[in-house]
């Protein structure tokens, strides 16, 4: 970047879930790294909000709540009319969806890049988007995003924040649950955003209930608010009581737990991401075949991490609309994930 560019304006643009937003984190370095003094902020939704703020390679945190106080019409011109007035020079939309590519669009910001779907003619410079073929990981089509506009990344590493306050949220947490330092904790994460990608809550109560009474693990569940009835779900199943970190947790606090357990056992879901930033190893239990949808663009990054998978024959993935009873997550055995933790935790 030019001398005179100093104060170049740079908007990155992920308005969807948890784990995207993370795995959006490496790009996000490396604007950074290639614009060290630009101003750069980031637009997400208000319930991702803990995994960016406190972000050291942002300068601003705009929330984009199309629920609430940008709901309809007017809440979305609102919106706009706020953004224009930031006067950011270049919008990068890492996932493209019709709002994502018409704002920055509307907001006058005058370079706009990002995929070539919904409404991909309102931006200024457009990628092919192949991502359904699931050929490459999603961290790196985020980066694909930044090479054709001349940047490239050195670190693929996810990053979350984890400031001081949560961490003594879960100090205190912990000391309640009677979690000691001495204890192996191990987290559990049974819910996922589609019936596709949950694996049967039993299942992980049973995984749950062997490495309490096995191994005297401390066992903790996680889930947020739609996850509610699927805790409970493994929790009434065991015959061990594990702990269970109520869903009115933050996202931030919940990224304190994880960084102090041993290992994390998750559907696909955005804990998986949450404990890759932090260093957590993770078992994480995939189904669906569609490339797409696949570990390949979707699993975990960590070096220690394990991705259970497996193919039952289905020529054709149909996700949440399975005919054949989720077989794939059917296929996956409790005591195949039980030996792997073990393996991870060193205790088998």
């Amino acid at each position: 970047m030019t001398e005179e560019k100093r104060k170049y304006r740079v908007l990155i643009i992920r308005t969807d879930r948890i784990g995207d937003v993370l795995l959006s984190t490496p790009a996000i370095k490396a604007v950074r790294d290639s614009y060290p003094n630009a101003h750069i902020g980031v637009m997400v939704r208000p319930y991702v909000e803990d995994v960016v703020d406190g972000n050291p390679y942002l300068d601003e945190v705009i929330l984009y709540d199309k629920d609430n106080a940008e709901k309809g019409i007017w809440g979305t011109f609102r919106f706009i009319i706020g953004l224009r007035r930031k006067k950011f020079d270049i919008a990068i939309v890492l996932h493209p969806t019709v709002r994502s590519n018409l704002i920055p669009f509307l907001a006058g910001i005058p370079e706009r890049v990002g995929y070539d779907r919904k409404c991909g003619f309102f931006l200024t410079k457009r990628l092919k988007d192949i991502k359904h073929m699931g050929e490459k990981h999603e961290i790196d089509y985020s980066l694909d995003v930044l090479r054709s506009i001349g940047i490239s990344a050195k670190d693929r590493s996810l990053y979350m924040p984890v400031k001081p306050e949560y961490e003594r949220v879960i100090e205190r947490f912990m000391d309640l649950s009677d979690i000691s330092g001495r204890d192996v904790v191990v987290a559990i994460s049974p819910g996922a955003s589609c019936p596709s990608k949950r694996w049967p809550a039993f299942r992980f109560g049973r995984v749950a209930d062997e490495l309490i009474g096995r191994h005297n693990v401390k066992v903790v569940i996680i889930g947020g608010p739609a996850d509610v009835k699927t805790v409970n779900e493994v929790k009434t199943g065991m015959m061990h009581s594990p702990i269970v970190l109520s869903e009115e947790h933050s996202l931030g606090e919940v990224a304190a737990l994880l960084k102090r357990c041993k290992l994390l056992i998750s559907n696909d879901s955005g804990p998986v991401h949450i404990a890759v930033a932090v260093g957590t190893p993770v078992v994480s239990i995939f189904g669906r075949l569609d490339p797409g949808l696949s570990p390949q663009r979707w699993g975990p990054v960590g070096p220690r991490d394990v991705v259970m998978h497996k193919e039952v024959g289905c020529e054709e993935c149909l996700a949440h609309n399975c005919k054949k009873g989720f077989k794939c997550l059917e296929a996956i055995k409790p005591e195949e994930v039980l030996s792997v933790a073990e393996g991870l935790l060193g205790i088998n």
